[in-house]
């Protein structure tokens, strides 16, 4: 295997493309989004984001509250950073309009990094082939410049015929599908987030009268 794959490896047209790719993408990503781009890739070998297992949590807060009120919620662990939030600002006594905005919010920023990771990867997929095209241009001035030396004019060929295959392949069968897997991610987890929103909104609604004849009282 490794000998059919030898002709193919040329570490100088990888270097070329690969590192090009790579400066580019920090040239032109703020970091923090960089950061986040890198960090998505965790993702993609998990499952699919299902709500059934928070929607199940959300309607035993429902049974807790009305058997213990809601205060008791606030002891209560919850892995999911969305449902936390939402729950904690209804411990608090915040009103529905206020949990359905901070719903909203949150999945806004969630949606936004989803959008800037795969922008990332999409953009390495865009310039790998430009990186691959830049590689051949070098490959062929070294063809140029060593015509008098036959035996150095092979290692030349080389870089400039691989630097178009890794770019091309880079692109097609690395980045883009990366940036691809992400979008799918971050539409599905939008989706079944949005399950979410009713079940929480009227646990607030539940208990918001309580808040006020408590603060009344």
């Amino acid at each position: 295997m490794i000998a059919l794959l030898a002709p193919f490896l040329d570490p100088i047209a990888f270097a070329i493309v690969g590192g090009g790719t790579l400066a580019a993408m920090i040239l032109r990503t703020p970091a923090r989004d960089l950061a986040n781009g890198v960090a998505a890739l965790r993702i993609l070998g998990r499952r699919h984001f299902v709500a059934d297992g928070l929607l199940d949590q959300i309607v035993a807060f429902g049974r807790i509250a009305r058997r213990h009120g809601v205060m008791a919620l606030d002891r209560s662990v919850i892995a999911d950073a969305d449902v936390a939030a939402a729950v904690a600002l209804i411990v608090d006594g915040g009103a529905p309009e206020e949990v359905a905005d901070l719903l909203r919010q949150r999945r806004r920023a969630r949606s936004e990094r989803a959008v800037a990771a795969a922008e990332l990867w999409a953009g390495a997929a865009d310039t790998a082939p430009a990186m691959g095209m830049i590689g051949t241009l070098i490959g062929l001035v070294g063809m140029f410049v060593k015509m008098r030396d036959p035996s150095a004019i092979g290692a030349a060929m080389a870089v400039a015929l691989l630097a178009t295959l890794y770019g091309a392949v880079l692109a097609n069968l690395v980045f883009a599908p990366i940036a691809a897997r992400l979008r799918r991610h971050a539409r599905d987890a939008a989706v079944e987030r949005l399950r979410l929103d009713a079940p929480l909104i009227a646990l607030a609604a539940r208990e918001a009268p309580r808040a006020v004849m408590a603060e009344v009282a």
